[in-house]
């Protein structure tokens, strides 16, 4: 019998690892550029194709994890993602690095269906379950812009996939000895603690659809774009890429403490409720962000963060409230498939974007994408609440 402390302590470290890995790149690339003798829209394309394989990857994961088994899913994701990090650290050729990354998005495309399903399977509070979990995804965020520009900056770019390609793979070492094979027979129904009423559950999917599309490619094109902002902008603060991960950390810090608040709030208020008024945060600090620099830009990117990743657990609880423990896991793929494929074509958006007027256009160009946010909060209905299933 698998305790469900440790099962979820396990798939909140494979939250941290996932985000960690999809972010090196994003990282690194400020010093791979010269060494590479590549320029920054030259070399963010090559992780365009491994952010897409971290969503359509998740079809097939998240149905091999309802048919199959999650713990065995979990396994190959700590062990594939470990050694294909490794793998980025030892590429010769600019073929050799996206195939590479490419592999880094396959094996991450495992956890967000397989890990976030176990999560609702083993929460006895499902929204406090949700917020922690997002808070260690966040911090694989922070951790990743401050620990690749330290090893970067000591080591080298290729030491910052190797080291923690390493640490993941003793992770998933100690995850096959702690955790067995699960049996879901009379798992909790997550989904008995919320309904809608039958006419009004296509309100809740189109909702769903419209958020994770807004929502997934601002995420991404903030998380891979701003260690290049600050880069840019914080400049009469510092040039140190050390200093500047740890400054980008600090801001993602509040993105996580945004997400336990938002995750204890939904135990305590319907989804509407928390979503509407978070929904109007990202578009405005957006585009602010456009035309500031230095410290007024930090503290309004500690908004945006803010906004995004509180709006990230709105959409996950939403999925694990509204579907059965059977379909589970592939609930959550859709909903990954949906929101990583558009994650993905974010960072060539990027990149084409930066080249036709910098971060101007490209922050303004995001924040009239936010505007859709607003209306899918308007668009959910209210919940027919129902007590908790033992």
């Amino acid at each position: 019998m698998n305790s469900p402390s440790r099962v979820i302590g396990f798939v909140n470290a494979g939250h941290f690892i996932d985000h960690y890995a999809m972010l090196i790149f994003a990282a690194a690339v400020i010093i791979m550029g010269p060494a590479l003798g590549m320029a920054y829209s030259e070399l963010l394309p090559y992780a365009t194709p491994g952010f897409i394989a971290f969503g359509a990857g998740s079809l097939l994961t998240g149905w091999l994890g309802d048919r199959w088994s999650r713990r065995h899913m979990m396994l190959i994701y700590f062990i594939g993602i470990g050694l294909a990090m490794i793998s980025v650290g030892f590429v010769q050729t600019q073929a050799q690095l996206g195939v590479a990354l490419f592999a880094i998005g396959i094996f991450a495309s495992i956890y967000h269906p397989v890990g976030t399903a176990m999560i609702v399977s083993y929460a006895d509070r499902l929204g406090r379950e949700m917020g922690i979990n997002g808070v260690w995804g966040n911090l694989g965020v922070a951790s990743s812009a401050l620990v690749t520009g330290v090893i970067g900056q000591y080591l080298g770019w290729r030491f910052a996939f190797i080291v923690p390609g390493v640490v993941t793979i003793l992770i998933g070492i100690a995850f096959a000895m702690m955790v067995v094979h699960e049996d879901r027979k009379g798992s909790k129904q997550a989904a008995a603690q919320a309904r809608v009423a039958k006419q009004d559950m296509w309100r809740v999917i189109l909702a769903l659809l419209i958020v994770v599309i807004a929502i997934s490619t601002t995420f991404n094109a903030v998380t891979v774009a701003l260690p290049k902002l600050f880069a840019e902008r914080l400049a009469d603060l510092t040039r140190s890429p050390a200093l500047l991960g740890v400054i980008a950390a600090c801001v993602y810090v509040f993105g996580a403490m945004t997400q336990y608040t938002i995750g204890r709030l939904l135990d305590r208020y319907s989804l509407k409720t928390v979503a509407l008024p978070l929904s109007f945060m990202l578009a405005p600090f957006l585009y602010l962000a456009a035309s500031l620099s230095n410290l007024p830009l930090i503290l309004v990117s500690i908004g945006i963060v803010m906004g995004a990743f509180g709006q990230v657990t709105v959409n996950d609880a939403m999925v694990g409230k509204y579907t059965s423990e059977e379909w589970r896991s592939r609930a959550y793929a859709v909903r990954y498939f949906i929101g990583f494929t558009a994650a993905g074509a974010s960072v060539g958006l990027v990149a084409w974007l930066y080249e036709q007027g910098g971060f101007v256009t490209m922050l303004h160009a995001f924040a009239a994408l936010c505007l859709l946010a607003i209306a899918a909060a308007i668009i959910l209905p209210r919940e027919i609440r129902t007590p908790q299933a033992l």
